[in-house]
């Protein structure tokens, strides 16, 4: 990992730009820290600069509740090289959407399993080199995201201890039998009139996760309808498993 840029936002918060191999990303610190943060790996959907404003937000609230905060670019987002098969399918999902028809499970397996594939050695990896830096520690707890991405993560990642999940994105039904192993404590969001997703599939994805402590916390409205105060309620889950 090799740091680009940093700057200090304000008094508490330290953001450094950085890149491992291809793969660009941002951590956030504590501005003066006592200890080694407990980590949390922030998801989101692809395109850091579109997402940055977001993500910052998310950032300071992990910080302002004694967390460090770190995100990498996805495969195919922001200015990472496109994959022709997964532009093609995600045309076909568009396609399907629009005209008011279910989308198959063909076109969403062609859109996130090598989505998922991918993304997860890459987070893996990041992980390996944040935990490295002086100011981050353990344990880390994994917030939003692509699900299917999280659940992978969950399984084959044990520095990951706790996790936020978005019900918000397209699930392969390979993903529901991934579900199954996932026994880390899980904190899960759903917004009830998500446009454009398969709320059964949410609750299926739900009902399989293998964990002991599973919550799910429903709210009426659309994908970027979710309610402010889940961002403290995810900081009090974390707290309680990370600490």
């Amino acid at each position: 990992m090799q740091f680009v840029s940093e700057r200090r936002l304000d008094d508490h918060v330290v953001e450094r730009a950085f890149t491992l191999g291809e793969v660009p990303g941002i951590l956030w610190t504590p501005g003066d820290p006592a200890d080694p943060a407990p980590l949390i790996l922030l998801g989101h959907p692809g395109g850091l600069r579109a997402m940055y404003p977001r993500l910052l937000a998310r950032a300071r609230h992990a910080l302002a509740a004694g967390f460090a905060a770190a995100t990498i670019e996805l495969p195919g987002g922001g200015d990472r090289p496109r994959s022709a098969a997964a532009e093609e399918a995600r045309t076909d999902l568009h396609r399907a959407l629009a005209a008011g028809e279910p989308v198959d499970d063909g076109t969403v397996d062609r859109l996130v399993l090598p989505l998922v594939d991918q993304a997860v050695p890459e987070w893996r990896a990041a992980l390996d080199a944040l935990l490295a830096v002086p100011e981050v520690g353990g344990p880390v707890g994994l917030a939003g995201g692509v699900i299917s991405i999280g659940v992978r993560l969950a399984v084959v990642e044990p520095r990951i201890r706790a996790a936020v999940l978005f019900a918000g994105s397209h699930v392969p039904r390979s993903v529901l039998e991934e579900a199954r192993q996932v026994t880390i404590p899980l904190h899960v969001l759903l917004q009830w009139d998500d446009e454009g997703n398969d709320r059964q599939v949410a609750l299926e994805l739900f009902d399989a996760f293998g964990s002991r402590e599973k919550t799910l916390h429903a709210n009426t409205g659309g994908h970027t309808g979710v309610p402010h105060f889940e961002g403290d309620a995810a900081n009090w889950f974390f707290a309680r498993h990370l600490r």
